[in-house]
């Protein structure tokens, strides 16, 4: 396995890493956990050593099977986590019903952080996050808070998810960030407006989340598929049958590619990602086997700058049908 650097930061991870989210979390019923430890110790003996989970998926839940479950490894591994979200009671992931409020002062981050410590056995996190951006809360006092607990050997590296470029700056100006996370795929390319020159001037390393769009990207999906109401997916306007059917068109694309390349749609679309610069790493999410190998084999496969050409031209001539998250939900899931 390729390794990468996060940015500037001495960080060196695996060049694609292990998104947990769906193994406990919004991708229908959680799945079995002996199951799904036997994967993610599968992962690290592939080569893997970037994974990702967050206190909201569960909620609590999939932190617990992370660190359980690369407890053996824990010298082997990176681990990244997430806080910003007040997770209550009522909190019903499967229809997102009681979605948990935006939480960054940092009081609560501090006891977020003690309560990621002791459900991923880990006396520090590698990597934390700050889910999504608080807009009650200065991000200078967020990223003050993290420093402080960087200071106590709690926290090495901080993180932003879904920040916009002028909060980066601000939070870098107080605790240097090693990396943001945000979507990021051939289907959502914002980040490459303001982003990532962003991060490529401050030295910022970027880990694409839904680098392979939810799944869709893996062209196993078609208008005739159905998603559980346990599935998050079955609320999202990319996922109508109308959606599905409009955006077969960049399938198509990756599919061909693919058949030169002796690859699958998957693989090209997390070659493409690997291919826009060195610190970028994609963290798809899987609970198969088969996937995880399909994945990991992206690294291999190498798409040339008249590659890149074409698919950037063909894909400039596909319009993308629906939004990623229904209206309300954008700024609360944290998906």
């Amino acid at each position: 396995m390729q390794t990468r650097k996060l940015g500037n930061s001495p960080l060196e991870i695996s060049a694609i890493g292990l998104g947990c989210m769906g193994m406990s979390f919004s991708y229908g019923p959680p799945k079995d956990r002996q199951e799904m430890t036997a994967l993610l110790r599968a992962a690290v003996e592939r080569g893997i050593t970037f994974f990702d989970t967050a206190e909201v998926y569960g909620p609590f839940t999939n932190e617990e099977l992370v660190g359980e479950a690369l407890a053996p490894f824990r010298k082997q591994v990176v681990i990244a986590t997430k806080f910003g979200f007040d997770l209550n009671p009522n909190f019903d992931p499967r229809g997102m019903k009681g979605a948990p409020g935006l939480n960054s002062r940092p009081e609560h981050i501090k006891q977020a952080v003690e309560g990621s410590l002791k459900r991923l056995k880990v006396e520090t996190i590698d990597l934390l996050y700050q889910h999504r951006v608080d807009p009650n809360v200065p991000i200078e006092d967020v990223a003050g808070a993290v420093k402080e607990l960087i200071q106590q050997g709690k926290i090495k590296y901080f993180g932003l998810s879904e920040a916009g470029v002028q909060t980066i700056r601000r939070a870098h100006a107080v605790q240097p960030l090693t990396a943001l996370q945000s979507e990021y795929s051939l289907w959502t390319r914002t980040p490459e407006k303001e982003v990532i020159p962003t991060l490529e001037e401050l030295g910022i390393g970027f880990v694409p989340y839904s680098p392979l769009g939810k799944g869709f990207l893996t062209g196993k999906m078609d208008e005739k598929t159905t998603f559980d109401s346990s599935d998050f997916r079955s609320t999202l306007p990319r996922f109508t049958p109308e959606a599905l059917k409009a955006n077969q068109a960049l399938i198509d694309l990756l599919g061909t590619i693919g058949k030169r390349k002796q690859a699958t749609p998957a693989q090209i679309a997390l070659a493409w990602l690997l291919a826009q610069k060195p610190w970028i790493v994609p963290i798809p999410g899987t609970t198969k086997l088969h996937r995880l190998e399909e994945n990991i084999g992206a690294v291999a496969v190498e798409l040339t700058p008249d590659d890149l050409r074409e698919i950037d031209s063909a894909a400039s001539k596909i319009t993308v049908q629906g939004t990623r998250y229904p209206e309300k939900l954008e700024q609360m899931t944290g998906l």
